[in-house]
């Protein structure tokens, strides 16, 4: 590839390093436009004079995307269930927006971020209609900040609430968005994050009375916030962590009075989401198997 399309693939706008006739838009130069470099993603920070693309440096987010959503309504059909009855979130961490408006471009409009800067930067640079959700540790001293530059516009859903502290921030940052938004009040969508696997290293409340009792608090001293569903990651090959959300997602129903069904189920990642689809999830978060392996070098949380 012509080192100064690399260029602009990897935002830059001016490269002294290179001698011509300025760059010209990337859609102009670069088509068709789902073939998104490799290195976009892996070598932001690399010093373009050093840097060599191949054919194999190229990313097919269209065919990736396409090959996905085949996998999950093939799932879907073998076990009976309605089609369309799942959502994909694509997960874009470290991703450039490059990426993202390829995605986009093929229909995807639920997009899933782990650093609250990151979904901030990129919320901003998207079209209006994508629904974002937050899958990572939110601290609470960044609540306030994430709703007021996201707003409920655009912030669908945080799916990792694990306890009432960051809950009552998050209510008080949206009381403050609704009373300086014009239009009618709006509730910010939360998943109770759940630690199904029982790791040391997963976050997340524990199935049974502690995620019941989290509810109830939560659904009580919040207003402002939407129970809509539970949230686990699991342990790698463990399928029994899915059947345990199903079984707190029923515990969860019957403390809110609703219908288990009424509530989503995010679980299942690039690795098992068909198994998850089997298992009822309603919810799954695909990263890598879209948007290739990530870089986290350059990454400003």
């Amino acid at each position: 590839m012509n080192p100064r399309i690399a260029a602009y693939a990897l935002g830059f706008r001016s490269i002294s390093a290179f001698s011509g006739p300025p760059l010209l838009p990337f859609r102009q130069i670069f088509t068709p436009r789902h073939l998104i470099p490799l290195s976009t993603c892996h070598n932001l920070g690399r010093s373009l004079t050093q840097h060599n693309m191949s054919d194999d440096d190229v990313v097919d987010i269209a065919a990736n995307i396409g090959h996905v959503r085949q996998m999950m309504d093939d799932a879907i059909a073998s076990c009976e269930r309605e089609s369309g009855s799942v959502r994909l979130v694509a997960v874009s961490k470290t991703k450039p927006l490059e990426l993202l408006q390829a995605a986009y471009e093929t229909g995807q409009r639920y997009f899933g971020e782990n650093y609250a800067q990151e979904l901030m930067t990129k919320s901003a640079e998207m079209p209006d209609d994508v629904a974002w959700h937050f899958i990572g540790p939110l601290q609470s001293n960044k609540a306030a900040q994430l709703i007021r530059r996201v707003g409920l516009d655009k912030l669908a859903c945080i799916e990792t609430i694990s306890t009432i502290k960051l809950a009552a921030k998050l209510n008080r940052a949206v009381d403050s968005w609704n009373e300086e938004s014009s239009g009618e009040a709006k509730k910010l969508g939360i998943y109770i994050q759940v630690n199904t696997s029982g790791e040391e290293t997963k976050s997340g409340v524990t199935p049974g009375a502690e995620v019941c009792d989290l509810v109830k608090q939560i659904s009580e001293e919040c207003p402002s916030l939407s129970i809509d569903g539970l949230m686990t990651i699991g342990a790698p090959g463990d399928d029994s962590c899915f059947d345990t959300l199903a079984e707190c997602r029923d515990e969860v129903a019957k403390v809110l009075g609703r219908e288990p069904q009424e509530l989503d189920l995010s679980m299942g990642m690039s690795g098992d989401f068909e198994v998850a689809i089997a298992k009822g999830a309603t919810s799954v978060r695909v990263g890598s198997t879209i948007f290739g392996a990530r870089d986290y070098s350059n990454l400003a949380k």
